[in-house]
């Protein structure tokens, strides 16, 4: 009731951060599944022109200046609702929502203020690292924990926060300032949010944002294989419908460590390990069924039923870890949102502890020759179809990627941005069914089925 018809509702918009104020921009939209503006500035022409074509346009509105009076003004022009960005008092907040009356304000804040297990219908911050293989200041390339190429990724924060609800979730970091990015790497980006179910509010640099305003060939081509990858996660809604899959469950407090980047879900990405995060506030046996190891880094902070369910799991030879003690107090705080040097480093016992727990043969789900490359993999409600989604983060294809899976589920298809889906060959071996992909360029996905 709140938006006409013709308006996508909030949990279907894929939102952009709009840098122009003419309408003749708005024609780069054109068959773009980007339907959701956000604007700093704008004029009546280009709100009006937005709405010709059934564009949703948020305001956006920085904590700096008179949020009412701004909220006054531009709903005067006609915009869709409000984004606050930024932290604002929460009597401010809600001043600019009665000043709103029936449209929607979203609020893009600190991870520390994250509304988790809230109504809102999305949920996003401004914080965030730039995806990518982390280089360190000599230009050689920066190993994490588990000794890998570590790479620098919000998926482990962003899976923290959906295994709160339904909600959808925005991730609004911008690209580093004063940085031309390359067309791969914003690919890299859009992938890096949409593997864990968000979705990344598409930001452009000055010098693609002006290429691209004069209609550059080489930017043109850049944007439509952003708007072509866009397209591809959008395709599939029943992505961000499934479950995480795993047999190591990690336990915490999303308050605390699972708002860190960098920290324990990221570094079980880097080595592929398929994990299930469960906040600490909703642990129950449903939540760890079928995993072989827990790891709970919140143990202060059960209750004396939650202390029960991990007792029945270790009874019915279940595995339990308890994290070190630096991730007791460990949180984001205004704008830290990453891991330290410190506990950084303090990670690798706790890698080496997990690793020897739970064998690479027992992930469930094992991928090689993957070390540019972050995981995710999925499994639909049914446990009958599991979806592996792979990005790479490097300037080169991956080739030779090889995935093995239990013995039960019988079909395997490829998805990728550039074609449409591929049977792959299943090849059956002592150590259970598998199949080889040739080549992933930026991003791909492998289904399994039973």
């Amino acid at each position: 009731t709140l938006l006409c018809a013709s308006v996508p509702q909030p949990s279907d918009w894929v939102p952009a951060r709009w840098p122009w104020s003419d309408a003749k921009s708005l024609e780069l939209l054109t068959d773009s599944p980007i339907n959701c503006l956000l604007l700093k500035t704008y004029s009546a022409d280009l709100v009006a022109a937005a709405a010709k074509r059934g564009l949703v346009v948020l305001a956006v509105i920085s904590a700096s200046g008179d949020a009412i009076a701004a909220a006054h003004k531009a709903l005067a022009v006609g915009v869709t609702g409000i984004v606050l960005e930024g932290s604002f008092p929460d009597s401010t907040a809600a001043a600019v929502q009665r000043a709103a009356g029936g449209a929607p304000v979203i609020q893009l804040t600190t991870r520390s203020h994250l509304p988790l297990g809230s109504k809102a219908p999305i949920i996003g911050t401004y914080q965030g690292v730039w995806p990518g293989i982390a280089i360190e200041e000599d230009g050689a390339k920066r190993a994490g924990p588990t000794g890998s190429i570590w790479i620098d990724t919000n998926t482990g924060f962003l899976r923290a926060v959906r295994a709160w609800g339904d909600a959808a979730l925005w991730i609004a970091n911008e690209p580093p300032p004063k940085t031309i990015i390359t067309g791969e790497r914003y690919l890299q980006v859009i992938a890096d949010a949409a593997i864990s179910g968000a979705r990344w509010v598409l930001a452009l640099d000055d010098d693609f944002a002006a290429r691209l305003n004069n209609r550059q060939a080489a930017a043109m081509r850049d944007w439509r294989r952003i708007t072509n990858l866009m397209r591809y996660f959008e395709g599939h809604p029943e992505w961000r419908r499934m479950r995480e899959y795993g047999k190591v469950a990690v336990v915490q407090d999303p308050m605390k460590d699972g708002l860190l980047s960098g920290g324990v879900l990221d570094m079980m990405a880097a080595k592929h390990m398929p994990a299930r995060p469960v906040p600490r506030q909703l642990l129950t046996a449903e939540a760890i069924r079928g995993v072989m190891v827990t790891l709970n880094l919140d143990s202060g902070g059960l209750t004396a039923s939650q202390q029960k369910v991990l007792r029945d799991f270790m009874n019915a030879g279940g595995t339990l870890l308890t994290g070190p003690p630096i991730w007791k107090d460990a949180g984001p705080t205004g704008e830290r949102f990453t891991l330290n040097t410190a506990e950084f480093e303090r990670l690798d016992p706790l890698w080496n502890e997990l690793n020897s727990k739970l064998p690479r043969r027992n992930f469930g789900v094992c991928l090689f020759n993957v070390s540019s490359m972050i995981s995710n993999v999925l499994v639909s409600a049914d446990d009958k179809t599991i979806v592996v989604h792979l990005v790479n983060y490097s300037d080169y294809p991956v080739e030779e990627i090889s995935l093995m899976f239990p013995d039960d589920y019988r079909k395997a298809t490829l998805i990728t941005p550039e074609g449409t889906g591929q049977t792959l060959e299943i090849s059956r071996s002592t150590d259970g069914s598998g199949v080889t992909i040739e080549k992933v360029f930026v991003c791909a996905t492998i289904k399994v089925e039973q």
